[in-house]
Formats: structure tokens, C-alpha cells, sequence
């Protein structure tokens, strides 16, 4: 038998809830013992009701047909109804004591019509609020999956949903389920996903799937479909219970950046909603935990690249540089290759200065936090930099200055001012460094001499390998002076190889770099300006085959133990050098006096360094040629 308060019919199309368009033209017949006694509009849909069963249920139905009833009207318009049409169907049908049908996707928009309706106790016992809750409660919360579409459904509600209460209750439920012990976590997956190695030999059980041991992150990718405000509460709850590791919560918001923000795997966003993009970088940058380590430094900088690019405020990328300062250490130079802004230069040189000063500061940082006392070691606890990390950063630097040294447009004193910020670490070899210094003396050929004398100054020619000297000597590109001590050491290298240490710089090379600084601001013109020009290849090869006679005849490589006949080799060189560099015609003097026995014997500029290694000798290639190691 058909319930007598609803049993409509229409054409050949019959609807259970007696839903009939705004604009349908036959006449609506009504199977049931009572006809309808109310319609009401919700937007362009007509219900046929009858006012009994509404008005046993909803308190806004009573209010809204007593104001008809006194206006003689018999229609009820509810146009701003949460959900529209389909939710006012689904309270209709409870009214008239229908079964519904709850789930995920509709409560949300469900309880908020029913508030709406005014369907609390207070009107009937049982009535439509209190079933969803206890749905809610019952169902929806205790289920993961559930929950979290719950809250993706839940933004179109807002923000009546959230005086409910019912946006907070899903996202504590979330939190508590991420928060659990993963040996209490039923976690199964389907072959869709990427068998693991650690998974073979595990067998699939009666459904289909494949079970394995919970990671601790078993979560994150799920919470991944949430919106950036939703997603930004339920990390934050989450956190708050201080039971997930730092490192988790790192790993989930590594995987919200990977999902949300398009092309963040190769540092940069493409296109799309500049300003959501924006915010999502601004978010994760908040959520991140302040411990060290939390994330990879690559993640860091990748976000850095993406809050330049999204133009987010100075506060985030300053809080950015100074994370990665950190744990600098840990980055690559295709990690710190960030795109200037404004175009003028290619790499934005300025940013990574800002981080390799925080990198030093840890070591400030924790100096004071050791005089402090208790108070100040509570705030924070950076740790002293190790060797270790120092020379991994010093090789960074030098490596990066090797990359935009090839830029034509780079300043000389963004390059030399970045090296200076680590020229206070001792590092062994400054290898990096002089390929740095010759690429940007080969980009930049139109530099002046005092420039080539301060870029060159960044480099201990001491600590220069024996294949990095053989170049430097022929390089044509170095001044005259930084061939002359490179020469030096270069001599010197097999006074070391025979059991004695490399001996310290004489006073007569130190000299070099001193006696000009004077009188290189002299109106007339100074002999040791010449010290500052570059050298033909025949000079440099006059120059070298003087030091090595003079090596020869000093004894040097000789196995002196007293050492009596360094302070006299070292006088006898030097002056002799000072005598070669007072003008360039001397080296065109000592090339033709030379020149006979040099050609005949068939050794060329590298036979100081054939004495030693006789092997070396047969590569090296002919010194007449130009070299770069860029």
C-alpha cells in the first residue's frame, strides 16, 4: 500500500519524492488519499507536498507556511538551502519516513540542510540531526578513506559547516588515525602500485592484495587530496600531539609539495593560479619543523626556487636561507643555481651569499650559547660546524663560482666577494678555486690589471696540485705575478718530493704582492706594474727555463739536510726574478740568449717539472698553446 502522503505520478516519468520541473506542462496527478497541500521551491524544482510530515519535523517549515497561511499562499520558496535541491529531497523523504541514503560524499551537505530546516530533538525525538551525528560518529569518523573525503566535501559548506563543529571533529579524527601505532594500522594496497624490493616473495592474500609491514608514512599521500587550508589544520594537529617524528612530517609535506605544485620537481612552477601557488609555498614553509634535518636541503632549496618564482614575501624566503644555511653541507651546485629575478645576471649570486653567512653563523650561534647559560641553550641548539662541513661547503662555493663565472654580465665583486666568505676555511688544494679564476679571466678578457690582481689574490698558490701549476704557467691569461710564485713552487716541488716539507713562502714572493700597492697610485710609471701585465708564451717559457737554471745551480732538489743553502737559493732567485720583471724586453733578451742551447736540447718550459717525474714530462702537452681548464 502507498504511503497516502506520497504517492505522485507525472507523464511516463515517476519520481518517488514527487520532484516536478518548474517548467513541466502536463497536469500532476496524485495517487493517494490526500492531495497535496504545499509546494515548495527550491531554486527551479517544485516539491508537492503535504504539510503534516514537514511540519512534524522542521521548525523553518513551521515558521515559513504560518507566514503563508496569514497571506492565503500555499506555496514556500527556500532558495538559499545548503545543497540545494538534491539535499532538501533527502530531509524530504526522512520527513515522510523514507529510507535515505547517507554516505561520504552527501552528509556533509545533508547536515547542514537539516540545520538549516531546523530538524534538531527539540522538535521530535529521533529527528534527522541527531541520525547524522550518530552516522558521523558511528561510521564516517572511524573510517580513514571516509573521513578524509568528508573534508574535501566539506569546503563548499563553509563556513556553516564549520559552526557545527563538524569540520574540527573529521580533522582530530584524521590526526588521531595518522597518529596511531602502525602495528594497530590494517594498510593494503592494490597492484596498481610499484612492487617495492623489500616486497618480493610476499604473497597476495584471498582479495586480491598485497600486505606488507606499515611504514611509519603510510599517510601522507592520502592527505595529499586536501586543499591547502584543510591540509595545513590536520598537519597542525598532528603535530601538536608530538607523536609523529619531525622526519615524517617532513616526508608529508615533501609529498603535498611533489602533488600541488606543478613541476616542483625541477625547481620551478610553470603556470596556473599564481596566487594559490603562492600560498601553498607560504604553508609548507610554516609547517616545517624547525629541527635541522627534518628535510634534505634540496627540498629546501627547491622550495626556495619556488618562492621566488611565486614572488612570495621576504619573510619566506628569509626564513627559507636561513634553513638551508643550516645544513648547507648537504646541497649539490645544481642545487644552489638559482635564476636571478631581474634578469641582469643569469644566477642570483646575492641569495647564496645570505645562505653561506648563516652557515657560518652556527658557529657564532653556538659560542654564545655556551657563555649564555641555560636560558639561551633552551632556545636553540645549532651545533659547531666540523671540518668536515666546512670543506664540504668550501668545495661547494668554489664549484659554484666555477659555474657563473661563465655569466659575461657578472660583476667582479659579487664573484670575489663570495669567495672571500669562505677563504677563512683551510682547505687542502685550491684546484676549484683557480679553474673558478680562470674561467672568469677567459669570459672576461676586458677586465684592467688591478681587477686580474684582486680576483687573483683569492688564490694560495701554494695549495695548487702539480697538474693545476702546469697549467697555471701556461696560462696567458694570469698576470706576471702569479706566474712568477706559482713558477716558485713549482721549483720547489722536488725539494718536497725528496722527504722535506714544502717550504713557507719567502719574503721576496710576499714582497710582490706588497711593494706595488704603493706605488701603483703614482702618476709615472712603475716597474712593478709590469708585474700585473700578462705574459706572451715566450716569456712565460724564457721564465721558466731561468727558474730551473737557477734551481739547478742553487741546489735545489739537492738532499740538503742542514738546509744552510735555502736563505741563499731563496736571495738568488729572487733577485734574479726581480730582474727579469723589471721590463718585458729582459725576457726578449734572455729568449735569444737562450735560445740556441733551448731548442737544440729539445727541452722546452717543462723541463723543471721533468727533473722530478719523468713521466709526467711525455703528457704534458706543448707549452706554446693556449690552455683553459673551463
Amino acid at each position: 500500500m502507498l504511503n497516502p502522503y506520497w504517492a505522485l505520478r507525472r507523464s511516463s516519468l515517476e519520481r518517488v519524492c514527487g520532484v516536478v520541473k518548474a517548467n513541466f506542462q502536463k497536469p500532476l496527478y496524485v495517487a493517494s488519499e490526500l492531495a497535496s497541500d504545499i509546494v515548495v521551491s527550491v531554486g527551479d524544482i517544485k516539491f508537492y507536498l503535504h504539510k503534516f510530515p514537514l511540519l512534524s519535523k522542521s521548525s523553518h517549515i513551521q515558521t515559513l507556511i504560518s507566514l503563508n497561511n496569514e497571506e492565503n499562499v500555499d506555496e514556500v520558496q527556500i532558495s538559499d538551502i545548503p545543497g540545494g535541491a538534491n539535499t532538501f529531497e533527502i530531509c524530504a523523504k526522512f520527513c515522510y519516513g523514507m529510507t535515505v541514503t547517507l554516505n561520504a560524499y552527501n552528509v556533509i551537505a545533508t547536515r547542514c540542510a537539516a540545520e538549516y530546516l531546523g530538524m534538531h530533538e527539540a522538535i521530535e525525538k529521533g529527528n534527522l540531526i541527531y541520525k547524522i551525528d550518530v552516522f558521523l560518529s558511528s561510521s564516517i569518523f572511524r573510517s580513514w578513506k571516509d573521513s578524509i573525503i568528508l573534508l574535501q566535501t566539506s569546503k563548499s559548506m563553509l563556513p556553516l559547516v564549520e559552526d557545527l563543529k563538524v569540520v574540527s571533529h573529521c580533522i582530530e579524527s584524521i590526526a588521531n588515525k595518522a597518529c596511531v601505532d602502525v602495528s594497530k594500522v590494517d594498510w593494503s594496497y592494490t597492484y596498481n602500485r610499484k612492487k617495492l624490493p623489500e616486497e618480493n616473495g610476499i604473497e597476495s592474500n584471498q582479495n586480491g592484495l598485497r600486505t606488507r609491514l606499515v611504514p611509519k608514512d603510510w599517510w601522507v599521500e592520502d592527505l595529499c587530496e586536501l586543499e591547502v587550508d584543510l591540509y595545513k589544520s590536520v598537519i597542525t594537529n598532528i603535530k601538536s600531539k608530538a607523536v609523529q617524528s619531525n622526519e615524517v612530517i617532513g616526508e608529508a609535506l615533501k609529498a603535498y609539495a611533489y602533488r600541488r605544485l606543478p613541476n616542483f620537481s625541477k625547481g620551478m612552477i610553470q603556470c596556473g593560479d599564481v596566487s594559490k601557488h603562492r600560498l601553498i609555498v607560504e604553508t609548507i614553509v610554516w609547517l616545517l619543523p624547525t629541527e635541522k634535518g627534518s628535510v634534505p636541503c634540496r627540498f629546501l632549496l627547491k622550495l626556495l626556487k619556488a618562492a621566488i618564482f611565486v614572488e612570495s614575501g621576504d619573510r619566506t624566503k628569509e626564513e627559507l636561507v636561513k634553513r638551508i644555511g643550516q645544513q648547507l653541507e648537504e646541497a649539490s651546485v645544481s642545487d644552489i643555481l638559482i635564476q636571478a629575478p631581474d634578469g641582469a645576471t643569469i644566477y642570483d649570486v646575492s641569495i647564496v651569499q645570505n645562505i653561506v653567512r648563516e652557515f657560518f653563523m652556527k658557529n657564532g650561534n653556538a659560542e654564545i650559547e655556551s657563555v649564555g647559560g641555560d636560558e639561551l641553550e633552551g632556545i636553540r641548539k645549532p651545533g659547531i660546524l666540523s671540518d668536515a662541513s666546512k670543506l664540504m661547503v668550501a668545495k661547494l662555493i668554489d664549484e659554484y663560482l666555477a659555474e657563473i663565472a661563465k655569466d659575461p654580465n657578472l660583476p667582479l665583486p659579487e664573484f670575489v666577494n663570495l669567495a672571500e666568505l669562505v677563504s677563512s676555511i683551510s682547505r687542502p688544494a685550491h684546484d676549484g678555486l683557480y679553474r673558478a679564476i680562470d674561467t672568469y679571466l677567459k669570459e672576461h678578457p676586458a677586465i684592467n690589471k688591478g681587477e686580474k690582481k684582486r680576483i687573483c689574490k683569492l688564490m694560495d698558490c701554494r695549495k695548487l696540485s702539480v697538474d693545476a701549476c702546469l697549467h697555471a704557467v701556461q696560462n696567458e691569461r694570469l698576470p706576471l705575478r702569479v706566474v712568477v710564485q706559482v713558477l716558485y713552487f713549482e721549483q720547489l716541488r722536488t725539494a718536497a718530493s725528496s722527504g722535506t716539507s714544502t717550504p713557507d713562502l719567502p719574503r721576496g714572493i710576499k714582497d710582490l704582492n706588497n711593494e706595488s700597492n704603493g706605488s701603483s697610485r703614482s702618476g709615472t710609471t712603475n716597474p712593478e706594474d709590469e708585474l700585473d701585465a700578462v705574459a706572451t708564451a715566450e716569456e712565460l717559457k724564457a721564465l721558466r727555463k731561468e727558474l730551473a737554471s737557477l734551481r739547478l745551480s742553487n741546489g735545489v732538489g739537492n738532499n740538503d739536510k742542514d738546509g744552510d743553502n735555502k736563505p741563499s737559493m731563496d736571495k738568488a732567485v729572487m733577485s734574479k726574478v726581480k730582474g727579469l720583471l723589471k721590463s718585458k724586453k729582459s725576457f726578449i733578451k734572455i729568449w735569444a740568449s737562450k735560445g740556441g742551447q733551448g731548442e737544440n736540447s729539445g727541452s722546452d718550459s717543462s723541463e723543471s717539472m721533468s727533473s722530478a717525474n719523468p713521466e709526467e714530462a711525455k703528457s704534458t702537452p706543448s707549452r706554446n698553446r693556449r690552455h683553459s681548464v673551463s
